[in-house]
């Protein structure tokens, strides 16, 4: 080898340097983790608007009230739950929030909006159900080291690429299985209170499946969020040694009833995920460095509360996106006034940067994507440049 030709190779090495200082090493692949929070969860309790009054008024018993949130800039402030190990991230730059994100989906629909999500084509066209944006994204990486953690293989991977499926959240369910019942009714056989015992319980059992019904199908068969924040050290294991592409989903977010505010249901989720997400950070490692993590939900929930102290299906969320080598620190992406005028049909947050081009701009400086390669992944999307990577 010439001189010149190694002066040439040090120069084009440089150039390529500018471009990304994140993720130029072709011997340590970016690695993208997508988790999916099932069930449209309540992104103005996550990200606080502490400096609207219109927030607190609109919200007498659920908002986070400003001095119990985390102050990250002078309009927003971070859930308290989320105090121990998200909150620091987003000190140290390894964290950052882009709200009034979505999907121009407006049916509201739980599943509808999903599919719009995990599928990342244009909403007005034709839908490709045998297309999901993650495996075109696993084609044009040329496999790109794709898995799913999930029970069944979820709709953004279903494509021509081949993408395992590996279920680590081996949760047991909760109550009594038929062999237990059998167990209690013999001992209460013949006994006179057994008629009334069995009526109980069958009363009980049809109010909790009642309940639970709407969750169970948002949610789609994803673990809980307890469960996430289980087993997310075994995800970082996979990915950090054979695995560069990843997809989660966590369950638990429909919360039309008795969602709390700083403390409560909804602050004990955003905790757990919070722990899953420490953990899966801790356990990979150097190679957090070369990861970037993206959590999402089909959509946000009403801006005021309603008649249950809980939010109903909304529009606009805040999107997290995290990694050991992110430029966070900041509340990024095109924000307006949290007011009454600004809010979508006078109830939601609007959908000012749209899901594509979120995923479009990173992916695009993640791996080096020309344009053709995006069109690919993301068809007729303009990649969203938000300087997070």
């Amino acid at each position: 080898m010439q001189r010149r030709d190694v002066l040439k190779m040090l120069a084009l090495a440089s150039a390529a340097g500018c471009t990304s200082t994140l993720f130029a090493a072709p011997s340590a692949p970016s690695k993208f983790l997508l988790v999916f929070l099932r069930g449209g969860y309540d992104a103005a309790s996550l990200l606080v608007p502490h400096a609207s009054d219109f927030y607190y008024a609109s919200r007498p018993n659920i908002a986070i009230a400003r001095d119990a949130a985390l102050p990250l800039d002078a309009n927003w402030s971070l859930h308290p739950a989320l105090r121990a190990h998200v909150h620091p991230l987003f000190q140290s730059g390894q964290a950052a929030f882009i709200p009034f994100a979505g999907v121009d989906d407006l049916t509201r629909s739980h599943f509808e909006t999903q599919d719009s999500i995990e599928l990342g084509q244009p909403v007005a066209g034709s839908r490709d159900f045998r297309s999901g944006f993650m495996n075109r994204l696993a084609g044009v990486l040329h496999g790109g080291g794709a898995v799913s953690f999930t029970d069944q293989l979820p709709l953004t991977f279903r494509g021509s690429a081949q993408v395992p499926n590996i279920n680590l959240l081996n949760l047991s369910k909760s109550g009594l299985d038929a062999q237990q019942s059998a167990v209690v009714n013999r001992m209460y056989a013949g006994n006179p209170l057994a008629a009334t015992i069995q009526q109980g319980a069958e009363v009980r059992k049809d109010v909790m499946m009642e309940m639970a019904e709407e969750m169970t199908a948002a949610n789609r068969g994803a673990t809980n969020t307890k469960g996430f924040a289980q087993e997310a050290q075994r995800i970082a294991r996979l990915m950090r040694d054979k695995y560069n592409l990843g997809f989660v989903d966590v369950g638990g977010w429909d919360t039309h009833v008795g969602q709390g505010a700083a403390t409560g249901y909804l602050a004990n989720r955003l905790d757990e995920v919070g722990q899953g997400l420490q953990a899966f950070a801790q356990e990979l490692g150097p190679q957090w460095h070369n990861t970037v993590v993206l959590v999402l939900s089909e959509f946000g929930r009403t801006f005021r509360e309603n008649g249950d102290k809980g939010t109903d299906h909304g529009h606009g969320s805040v999107y997290w996106a995290l990694g050991g080598g992110l430029r966070g620190g900041r509340v990024v992406g095109e924000q307006v006034v949290v007011d009454q005028p600004h809010l979508f049909q006078n109830r939601d947050y609007p959908v000012l940067n749209d899901y594509r081009a979120i995923l479009g701009g990173l992916f695009r400086r993640m791996y080096g994507l020309s344009t053709t390669q995006l069109a690919e992944v993301f068809p007729n999307a303009k990649p969203l440049e938000l300087g997070l990577v």
